[in-house]
C-alpha cells in the first residue's frame, strides 16, 4: 500500500545522516461549501509501524477511527491546524489549506527536521520539505495525517449538524451534495458556509 519507506531512511541516504524527527502533513475539506479546512501534522515513531495506516479515502469509518487511534495512541506527536470559512473567503480555498497546514506542523510539539506535504504545493516556511502527490497513499506519516485530519473534521461536522439543524452536515460533511444544495436553497446559507463557492454565491445573489 504504501510505498515509500519510512522517511527517515530515504533522508539517512540523501543526506548522509539520519533526520531526527520527520513529518507528515494532510488536509482535508478543500471541497465543502461549509466549515473549515481542517490540516494535521503527524510524526510517527519509527520503531512502531502501523498496520492499518492507508488514504483516508480508502478507508472505511470504522476502519479510519480504528487508524486515528492507533495513531493519537503510538505517535512521537501530532497535531492541528486549520482555515475558518472567512479566511477561505478572503484568501482562496489552496491558500487556507497551505495555512492550515503551515499552522498544524508549527504547532507540532516536536519540531520537525523535515516535512512531507501531500499534494503539489509546500507552504511558505522555514522546513525542508517536499510535496508528494498522493502522498497519502505512498507517505506512511502523510496517512498518518490525513486519517487524523479526516476523522477530526467529519467529528466537528457532526458537532454543527445539531448547532445548524436542516443542513444534513452529518450527513455530507459539508459537500456539495443534493441534499446540501437543497438545503441550501430553502434555508440560506448559515454562518460556516462558504461565501466565495459559487454554490453559495448563487443562492446570495438570488437573495438579493
Amino acid at each position: 500500500m504504501l510505498t515509500f519507506p519510512y522517511p527517515d531512511a530515504l533522508l539517512a541516504i540523501s543526506h548522509g545522516q539520519a533526520v531526527v524527527h520527520v513529518a507528515g502533513v494532510d488536509e482535508v475539506g478543500r471541497g465543502p461549501l461549509a466549515g473549515d479546512v481542517v490540516a494535521a501534522a503527524v510524526i510517527l515513531d519509527p520503531h512502531r509501524r502501523l498496520t492499518t495506516l492507508d488514504d483516508s479515502k480508502r478507508l472505511t469509518q470504522k476502519q479510519r477511527e480504528q487508524a486515528y487511534q492507533d495513531i493519537t495512541e503510538s505517535a512521537l506527536c501530532y497535531a492541528l491546524g486549520r482555515a475558518s470559512a472567512a479566511e477561505i473567503d478572503t484568501i482562496n480555498i489552496l491558500q487556507a489549506s497551505l495555512l492550515a497546514m503551515r499552522r498544524a506542523v508549527e504547532t507540532l510539539c516536536l519540531q520537525p527536521g523535515f516535512v512531507y506535504v501531500d499534494g503539489l504545493h509546500c507552504p511558505r516556511w522555514s522546513y525542508p520539505s517536499a510535496a508528494v502527490v498522493k502522498g497519502d497513499s505512498k507517505v506512511d506519516c502523510i496517512a498518518a495525517a490525513s486519517i487524523i485530519a479526516k476523522v477530526t473534521r467529519d467529528r466537528e461536522m457532526v458537532a454543527l449538524d445539531h448547532r445548524y439543524p436542516g443542513y444534513g452536515f452529518a450527513k455530507h460533511m459539508g459537500y456539495p451534495t443534493v441534499l446540501h444544495l437543497q438545503a441550501l436553497q430553502s434555508l440560506g446559507p448559515c454562518e460556516i458556509h462558504r461565501r466565495s463557492f459559487k454554490p453559495v454565491q448563487k443562492v446570495l445573489s438570488v437573495s438579493r
